[in-house]
């Protein structure tokens, strides 16, 4: 990820991208939880993982998770980069112990998370918990399981609960219609605060949107004050519009990413019904987002090609690139995408939107570069293109996605 480039300029390519990124969508004064990083030091690079909601939902077990926490090492995912594992709503019971801290579901549950901790920790991975901001969880907001036992008021109390059983990440989820922005900020300022003084580096991930009408608060402020990971749109459904959909949101915020600050676009449903040319889509444009890379499937039916996708090692070589810089639409072309990587790289990604092969092209002058030695080597099938006549195109499948090198 670290090719020669001919005559780039970077700086002005990055300059160049901010300004038409924030023209699209322009922060309010300042970000929430000031200028400075949630938590320093917890990811410099976008957090990867599995997350249990997506396969298992409501009715998830410890026997799953461990399942899961296998495939994890046999499928050679962990050792690509796939660290933490995060068992998202339905874990806990449905009241508190009489000294009032969060407690596993003792039947789908039975050894307890501090043990489930361990047997993640043992493997090599790290472990994550879901909680909710505000007095509920989100399945209990919404009726479909029993209980009150989100964080709203006791963040400290619960943050030294998921430390003491080794919690590496939590996410947590607003999921309430009551979406006034100041209750949301003090809620997941609590957070925060509560995490940088249990003595236990921990991810903070949030989810300021479920419930919320009009434009999500994930995408309206920028909370890389408050969180590690910000979710910026509603949930993701597996399949290319919603994968689309979701893409061009986070490109129009693409600017707030930063080291321990990334933009969260939701989890990856490759393995969850989409086409092999949809997986790579949704992998490359993460990736142009430098975001997160949390897997939301049944590890244990990942088939061999889906594997394959989501292990590719030059796409998260990209999305780890350490800059830590997201891409961008290129002169505001949803299907042309550009990332500044390294020192001296640069990443262009190409995505057919329509049903019918499509010849895409980008100027190089567009990119910042000039000289007919430019060429592009795409990563997904090591076929390099050579620039002609100040342009480099590529013909590009249904649904499909080139993402080239610039060399």
């Amino acid at each position: 990820m670290r090719r020669r480039l001919i005559r780039l300029s970077l700086a002005l390519t990055a300059l160049l991208s901010a300004v038409i990124v924030t023209a699209c969508v322009a922060d309010p004064p300042g970000r929430v939880g000031g200028d400075g990083v949630a938590l320093p030091g917890v990811a410099a690079t976008p957090p990867m993982g599995w997350n249990s909601w997506q396969p298992f939902g409501c009715s998830v077990t410890e026997a799953q998770v461990r399942a899961q926490v296998d495939a994890l090492v046999s499928s050679g995912l962990r050792d690509a980069g796939y660290r933490y594992v995060v068992v998202d709503d339905c874990w806990n019971a449905s009241d508190r112990a009489e000294d009032g801290a969060l407690q596993a579901d003792p039947t789908r549950f039975p050894s307890g998370m501090a043990a489930l901790g361990q047997y993640v920790h043992a493997r090599g991975l790290k472990f994550g918990l879901y909680v909710g901001a505000s007095d509920k969880t989100c399945t209990q907001y919404q009726g479909v399981y029993p209980g009150a036992t989100g964080s709203r008021g006791v963040e400290t109390r619960d943050a030294a609960t998921l430390a003491s059983w080794g919690a590496d990440f939590v996410k947590s989820d607003w999921c309430s219609s009551n979406g006034r922005h100041e209750d949301q900020v003090e809620a997941f300022t609590a957070w925060r605060n509560a995490l940088r003084t249990v003595g236990r580096p921990m991810v903070l991930s949030i989810n300021p949107n479920s419930g919320v009408a009009g434009t999500p608060p994930g995408q309206a402020f920028d909370w890389g004050g408050v969180a590690t990971m910000t979710r910026v749109t509603n949930d993701i459904a597996p399949n290319f519009q919603s994968v689309s959909t979701i893409a061009d949101a986070v490109g129009l915020v693409a600017p707030r990413t930063r080291v321990d600050a990334f933009n969260d676009p939701d989890m990856l449903v490759v393995g969850q019904g989409l086409s092999a040319s949809h997986a790579r889509t949704q992998m490359s444009l993460w990736a142009m987002l430098a975001a997160p890379l949390m897997l939301g499937t049944d590890l244990t039916r990942l088939s061999s090609e889906n594997v394959a996708t989501v292990a590719n090692r030059a796409m998260i070589a990209l999305d780890q690139d350490a800059r830590a810089v997201s891409g961008a639409p290129v002169a505001g072309d949803a299907e042309v995408w550009s990332r500044a990587i390294g020192q001296k790289g640069l990443a262009v990604s190409m995505t057919n939107r329509t049903s019918k092969p499509k010849l895409i092209s980008v100027s190089l002058a567009s990119l910042g570069l000039t000289g007919d030695t430019v060429a592009g080597v795409d990563v997904w099938t090591s076929k390099r293109y050579q620039a002609r006549d100040g342009a480099l195109a590529v013909r590009v499948a249904p649904g499909d996605t080139a993402l080239l090198e610039i060399v």
